[in-house]
This record gives structure tokens, C-alpha cells and sequence, in this order.
């Protein structure tokens, strides 16, 4: 049986009803996408931590070239994220944490100004990442709504037609292509900067075309997740009132009920893809090489075999191993900075902000439909 994916769930925060079934009847599951190519699905826990750190399941497809264009390109990537995580530390990320803490003030500020109800998403969630991006590769404070421009055309496969996209693309390629030329000339102490002087002993030093590369990824996978991940955390904490309610009497439960939010998060996007490099066994499922895997880490995030009570959201949660962010060499690079960014708005907005409430029922919130990192498309809030 082929399964249509991906599934329709319930709201636009709570999981479909098939990640449940699937885990205890048929973790390895037959699926058509919305493209009308077919894939295996998994959604356990173990299997789809497998995915992301075994070498055996590669990520992306390349255009062409076979297996051995496949195993060039991770190759190639590998080494992009060893140069770069030499720079993109925790600790940097936390030296950033009063400019965020200032930017997100500064942001309340005027949605408080601007009265209620208001929405979230653009008053906050946002414009905050890409500020902070836009710092982190010293972007001057005046292109920020450029990059604002661009970063709202990439991940989304249906508001925008493939012209916009790649206009989008060329015209971000550009800028960048002038600022790293200009970092070379007048350094600064941007990450940038510093990634300029970055020498790998085996591969020397990142190219011009990958310093550019590495300031549009660092855009569309910093902004859009992030951006999206503070609506969908504000929407949950605020879908059930106590919630909220024991956030604003014990602040001190923000690091933890931030990992929990990550966990709990239904609406991530589309899955993971691998492509199967060597058969290989999953959950009893032999599985031969060429095969496409689809990872559901929501999915995977409420295995019952690894949380307890998966389906309620504990806000002290500890340990909690979710796979949000990823696993293994394959970790999100900016998980650092995220979980800045979504401490800073979190604690900021129970500070101003402790009488906040939803403005509609949260069955009414819609999904950002076709976007690949998941979102909601308002937040109505009043306080």
C-alpha cells in the first residue's frame, strides 16, 4: 500500500494521527509525494537518527552523475563544514546574545506601539533572525530588508514562481559576491571576516564562490527556520494556558521548555531525504541501494519508545534528545545561534509581555503552505 504524503494533520500544531500508527504497525512505510515520486517513510525514533549519521544514507540528490557524483558532493560538503564550524562556535554565537537581546526589544517595542491585535510572524518572528544575520556577516543595518526580500523567496515552493526564486538567487549571489570582496579589502569582526583567514591543513582555504555560498546559506537556513520556529513556540506555549502560565512564574524554565518546544513542534516541513548508498536493513525492511528515505524527525521526536509521555509537552524536560537540529556530522551548524535567538524572544516576551494570549482559537491558525521548513502563516496576538 502506498500511503499519500505528506499527511494532513489535525491543526496547524498538532501532529497527523499516521505518525502513530506508523510507528507501531509500519515504521518502514511506502509513500507518494506531492511531486508523485515514491519513497520509503520512516518514523521511528532509532531508525531516523540511523539516517542522519550513517555514512551508508547520503544527503540530497545531485542533478545527475550517478553514486559517484553523490559521494563527491558530500565530500565536497563535509569539508565546507569542517572550515566552517572552526568559526561557528557556541561562544561566538553567545557574544551575540546582547545585540539579539537589543533587537528584540527594540522589535516589541514597536509591535506594543502599533497595538493589538498583532502579528506575530511579522512583527517579531520575522524580521529579528534576519537582523541578527545580517550582524553575524556584517551586513550594514541598511540592506537588512533587502535580505528580508530575498530570504522570503527561497524555501517556499508555491508562493513565488521560479523566476522570482532564481531572480532572487542571482541578485543575493551578487551582493554577496561584493560584500565578501569588500571584507577581503576592510575585515571587520564579522564571521566573515574571520572565515577569510580560515586555512584547513588539508584543503586550504575556503574559495571565494564558498564564502559566498556560506553567507546565502547561512540566510536561508538562519532566517526561515528560525523565523518560523519563534511563531510555531509562542503558538504552542500559547495553544494551552497553562503553558504560559508556568513560564511567566518560573522564567528559569525557558532553557528547558525551549528544547521541549523543538521536540514538540509537529509542523517541521517535509521530512528528511537520503538516498540508500548500499542495501542496507531498517526495522526489518530490507532496503536496496538507490532507494529515497524520508526521515520524520516530528515524528521521531514523539517515539514512545525513547520520551515518556511523548504527546505532552514538559516544559522540564531533561535529558531531552530530540532530533530537531539534527544528529552527527550532519547537526545543524546554527543550532547554537537558534537556541540563542529562541531564549532571548521567549524570555523577552514573558518579561513585556506576561498577559499574552492567542487572538483566534488555535484551530483557526493556518500552515505556511508549500514552505519547506514549516510555518505558520499568522499569529494573532493580543495582550
Amino acid at each position: 500500500m502506498v500511503l499519500e504524503y505528506p499527511f494532513t494533520p489535525p491543526t496547524a500544531v498538532d501532529p497527523p494521527a499516521q505518525w502513530q500508527e506508523l510507528r507501531a504497525t509500519c515504521p518502514v512505510a511506502h509513500v507518494r509525494t506531492a511531486s508523485g515520486s515514491e519513497a520509503l517513510l520512516l518514523t521511528r525514533y532509532d531508525d531516523v537518527r540511523t539516517t542522519i549519521t550513517d555514512r551508508r544514507f547520503a544527503r540530497n540528490t545531485p542533478a545527475g552523475g550517478g553514486m559517484a557524483a553523490y559521494l563527491s558532493e558530500e565530500q565536497a560538503h563535509l569539508r565546507w563544514r569542517r572550515l566552517l564550524t572552526r568559526s561557528f562556535t557556541a561562544r561566538r554565537m553567545t557574544a551575540l546574545q546582547p545585540g539579539i537581546t537589543r533587537i528584540t526589544h527594540d522589535l516589541i517595542d514597536t509591535m506594543i506601539k502599533s497595538g493589538q491585535p498583532a502579528d506575530l510572524r511579522t512583527a517579531l518572528g520575522f524580521p529579528m533572525p534576519v537582523y541578527v544575520i545580517c550582524d553575524l556577516l556584517g551586513v550594514p543595518a541598511a540592506d537588512r530588508e533587502r535580505f528580508a526580500h530575498w530570504s522570503d523567496r527561497f524555501l517556499n515552493l508555491t508562493r513565488f514562481t521560479a523566476e522570482d526564486v532564481e531572480q532572487s538567487g542571482r541578485e543575493l549571489w551578487d551582493y554577496m559576491r561584493t560584500h565578501v570582496r569588500a571584507k577581503r579589502t576592510d575585515p571587520g569582526d564579522d564571521l566573515l571576516s574571520e572565515l577569510l583567514t580560515v586555512v584547513d591543513s588539508e584543503d586550504g582555504r575556503l574559495t571565494e564562490d564558498e564564502l559566498i555560498f556560506t553567507g546565502q546559506a547561512l540566510l536561508v537556513a538562519g532566517h526561515e527556520t528560525t523565523a518560523n520556529m519563534i511563531g510555531k513556540m509562542v503558538a504552542m506555549l500559547l495553544a494551552r494556558r497553562e503553558r504560559w502560565e508556568s513560564l511567566v512564574a518560573d522564567p528559569a524554565l525557558v532553557t528547558t521548555a525551549v528544547e521541549e518546544v523543538l521536540r514538540f513542534d509537529a509542523n517541521l516541513g517535509f521530512g528528511t531525504h537520503r538516498l540508500v548508498t548500499e542495501r542496507v536493513e531498517i526495522a526489518g525492511t530490507v532496503v536496496e541501494p538507490g532507494t529515497t528515505v524520508l526521515s520524520s524527525m516530528p515524528s521521531a521526536n514523539r517515539d514512545e519508545r525513547v520520551f515518556d509521555a511523548p504527546d505532552e509537552m514538559n516544559l522540564s524536560r531533561s535529558p531531552n534528545p530530540h532530533l530537531t537540529f539534527g544528529a552527527g556530522v550532519h547537526a545543524c551548524i546554527g543550532q547554537s545561534l537558534a537556541r540563542v535567538e529562541l531564549r532571548t524572544v521567549l524570555s523577552a516576551l514573558l518579561e513585556r509581555l506576561p498577559t499574552l494570549e492567542l487572538a483566534v482559537p488555535v484551530g483557526e491558525l493556518r500552515r505556511r503552505e508549500g514552505l519547506l521548513v514549516g510555518g505558520l502563516e499568522e499569529i494573532p496576538l493580543r495582550w
